[in-house]
Parts: C-alpha cells; structure tokens; sequence
C-alpha cells in the first residue's frame, strides 16, 4: 500500500435501535494517519469505554483529512426499510469526503450504492481497519449525544441508558405511553405499541 493513498472507512451505528436515527460516519486518513490512529489506541467502539470513545473522537477529528456525518431520520427508515436507509447513508458520508478518497473501505456485507469511488467490504471490519473502527467510534459518539440530548423531551423511555435500543424499561415505556415520533414505526415494537395505544406528538425529527 501506497503511504500516501487516501483510504476512507466506513461504519453506521442505530441500526437496531427502536428509537432515533442510523448514523453512518466516514473517515479519510492516509497510511501514516492510520498508524498514529492505531497508536492512540483507536479499535472497534463497542470495546471503549464512553468517555474513551469520546476522547478518540476527538482525537480522531484533530488527525483525519475528513471526517464526515449523515443520517436517516425514522421516517425515512420507515419508509425505505433499515438496511437501504443505512446504505444509503454511508453512501452519503463518503460521498461529502474532500478531497475524493482513492478506495473506501465498507463494514458489513453489502455494496454500497452509488459511490464515487471503489470500495470493498469486510464483514466486522470496525475489528479489521483502523478506518472503519474511527468511523465507527465518531459515528456512535455523534448518535449517542444526539439521543441524550433528546432524552429530556420523552423522559419516560430512559433514552440516557439505552440509547433508543430495545430493553425492558423502554418496552414498558413503549406501551404505556406509545411510541413517540421518533420511534421507527417499521419495527414491530413500535408498531404494537401504536396500535395499542396509539402515539404522543411531542417532537420531530
């Protein structure tokens, strides 16, 4: 590998969260960027603590060329499904990278479309590239403080521990109070609890 071939990565985060949006988060790094990344200690996020993970974010925005941030709101997960709304999205974040990145390296399995540049996937590739896991680590701090600020507006789901994903309290919450606008209708969850009890319309997304 060249030392100066611009290498982007990519990860998406909220996939499975009943709550919120998917978060996609792409980042540009050459050779020696990924190196300093690596010494720093960048891996796949779920294995960092938060208040680590939010250390290396910003470390991770000081280093890279590019560090970019799209999203799909509820609404258009549910209107294109959560995998396509993801694809998508990642799409997007690469697409703002400047300058262009000469390849791009995908988490996952699948293809993404309409690219402007090569790509390649790699199934747990937050484990295998030091691009991937950075995006990784900025996508999840970007989603994770996103959600705890909007946790004030609906306390009654206990967003501040769960992020919008599934747990007991937030399936209680579900079907006492009904999902919120910013529930993913699409998931069965969430639909139960609207034809249960139907839905608040506090908030917007």
């Amino acid at each position: 590998m060249s030392v100066t071939l611009c290498i982007a990565g990519v990860d998406e985060v909220g996939r499975g969260a009943w709550f919120g949006p998917v978060v996609a988060a792409a980042v540009l790094l050459t050779f020696a960027q990924q190196q300093q990344l690596r010494l720093l200690g960048v891996r796949d996020s779920k294995q960092l603590s938060p208040q680590r993970r939010s250390d290396l974010a910003q470390e991770i925005h000081a280093i890279a060329l590019s560090v970019q941030i799209a999203y799909a709101t509820p609404r258009t997960i549910d209107r294109l499904n959560i995998l396509q709304a993801s694809l998508q999205t990642m799409s997007r974040a690469v697409n703002r990278l400047q300058p262009t990145p000469e390849h791009c390296l995908v988490d996952g399995s699948h293809q993404l479309p309409n690219l402007t540049c090569s790509q390649e996937t790699l199934v747990k590739g937050d484990q295998q590239s030091i691009a991937i896991a950075a995006a990784s680590i900025v996508a999840k701090v970007w989603r994770d403080t996103l959600i705890v600020r909007l946790s004030p507006h609906y306390p009654a789901y206990d967003l501040v521990n769960n992020k919008g994903y599934g747990t007991p309290k937030h399936r209680i919450a579900l079907f006492e109070h009904g999902p919120t606008p910013l529930h993913r209708l699409s998931f069965r969850p969430c639909r139960l609890a609207q034809s249960t009890v139907g839905r608040p319309s506090v908030g917007r997304m």
